[in-house]
C-alpha cells in the first residue's frame, strides 16, 4: 500500500486539505465567493435599474413624440383654415371692390347722361329761343312786341332750364 503512488498522492491530498483547513483558507475561499455573488447581484441590479429608466425614457419620448406629432397635424389643419378663410375674404373683398367700381361707373355714366340731356335741353331751348325770336320779330311789331318777346324768351327759358 504505501508503495504505491496513489497513496501517496491521497495522504498528500489529506494533508493539504488540514493545512488549508487550519490556515482558514476555505473561510476565504467562501467570503471570496460571496463577495463576488454580492457584486454579481449589484451588477444585476444596476442593469435592472437603468432597463427600467430606459424603458421609462422611451415611453416618454414616445409620449412627447405623438404630442408633437398632433400639435404639427393641428397647425398646419388650423393654417389651412386659415389659409381659407383668408382665400374666402379676399373673394369677398375683390366682390365688394367690383361692384362698388361698377355702382360708381353707372353713377358717372347717369350722371353723364343727366348732364347731356341738360345740354341738349338747354340747346333746344336756346335754338327755340332764338327760332321763336325771329319768327316773331318779323311778324311782331312794336312796343307789344317787344314785350311779348321777352315774356315769351323769358318764359321758355324757364321751363327748358
Amino acid at each position: 500500500m504505501f508503495y504505491e503512488p496513489e497513496t501517496w498522492v491521497a495522504i498528500a491530498f489529506i494533508i493539504l486539505m488540514i493545512v488549508f483547513a487550519y490556515l482558514g483558507v476555505h473561510r476565504t475561499l467562501l467570503t471570496a465567493l460571496d463577495h463576488r455573488a454580492e457584486r454579481i447581484k449589484a451588477e444585476l441590479d444596476d442593469a435592472r435599474r437603468l432597463k427600467e429608466e430606459a424603458a421609462k425614457l422611451l415611453g416618454d419620448y414616445k409620449a412627447r413624440r405623438a404630442s408633437a406629432e398632433r400639435e404639427a397635424e393641428e397647425i398646419i389643419s388650423s393654417a389651412k383654415a386659415e389659409a381659407e378663410r383668408i382665400a374666402a375674404e379676399a373673394k369677398t373683398r375683390m366682390e365688394e371692390f367690383v361692384t362698388r367700381r361698377t355702382k360708381t361707373a353707372e353713377s358717372k355714366i347717369a350722371q353723364a347722361e343727366a348732364q347731356a340731356v341738360a345740354d341738349v335741353r338747354a340747346a333746344a331751348a336756346n335754338a327755340a329761343v332764338a327760332a321763336a325770336s325771329t319768327i316773331l320779330s318779323q311778324q311782331v311789331k312794336g312796343s307789344v312786341a317787344d314785350d311779348l318777346l321777352n315774356k315769351g324768351i323769358a318764359e321758355v327759358r324757364s321751363k327748358l332750364n
